[in-house]
Parts: C-alpha cells; sequence; structure tokens
C-alpha cells in the first residue's frame, strides 16, 4: 500500500468521525460536547497521523525495524496524550464525563484507524 493512499483513507476517515461532533455542535446539543473539542480532536488526529506516517516511512526504509517503531510510536503516541490530558484538564474546567466521552471517542477510532491501516499494511507486505 502506497504512503499516498494511506494519507487519503485517514483523512476521509478524519472526516467522517468529525460528522457527528459537528451534528451535535449544529443541532444545539453542546452538552456532549466540551468546550474545546475541535482542539482535542486536531492533537489526537495530528498525532495518530504523524505514528501513522513514522511507520509506514520506517517501514519503506527497512522493513525488519517495522515491529519496534510501531511500538515506540505507540508509547509516544500514549504519553503524548496523557501530557496533554493533563495539561488540557489543569488549563480547562469540563464536565467529567462529557470530556471522558469526547476523550475516548476520539482516542480510540483514532486508535483503532491507525491498527487496522498499519496491520493491513503488514499483511500486504508479506503477500509480495
Amino acid at each position: 500500500m502506497k504512503i499516498s493512499d494511506t494519507i487519503i483513507r485517514y483523512l476521509v476517515f478524519v472526516l467522517l468521525i468529525a460528522i457527528p461532533p459537528a451534528v451535535l455542535i449544529y443541532t444545539g446539543q453542546t452538552e456532549y460536547i466540551i468546550v474545546k473539542f475541535w482542539l482535542l480532536f486536531g492533537y489526537l488526529s495530528a498525532l495518530t497521523f504523524i505514528v501513522i506516517m513514522t511507520v509506514l516511512l520506517v517501514q519503506q526504509k527497512n522493513a525488519e525495524s517495522y515491529a519496534p517503531a510501531f511500538l515506540a510510536a505507540t508509547t509516544l503516541k500514549i504519553l503524548g496524550t496523557l501530557f496533554f490530558v493533563l495539561i488540557f484538564l489543569r488549563k480547562n474546567h469540563v464536565m467529567k464525563l462529557s470530556f471522558a466521552a469526547d476523550f475516548f471517542y476520539v482516542y480510540f477510532l483514532n486508535t483503532a484507524f491507525e491498527v487496522y491501516g498499519l496491520l493491513r499494511n503488514l499483511r500486504n507486505q508479506n503477500l509480495r
């Protein structure tokens, strides 16, 4: 799978997962969305994009380093996310349930795409 295919798939994915929160905001049901939701959404989406691109570039240059690169990038993503959440919660007062729901919505869907895309790419490489 080419990197450009992965970029296009990820951009379409990000647009699709942005639709439900946008609809909630548009219809006025903002009690389910935290005030700075789009900051959270953008940060996690950008971080996931960086992880995906890093692992794919490592795979192209040295296929043997794919697994360690995947583990390292995932670890850095988790740490970056934890630091972001810590700073975000210290600076902003949010409703706990809304924040948890918004965070896990964005984080788990991005992580699911990351794992699906990278494992699919690994499977395609093994078929060659």
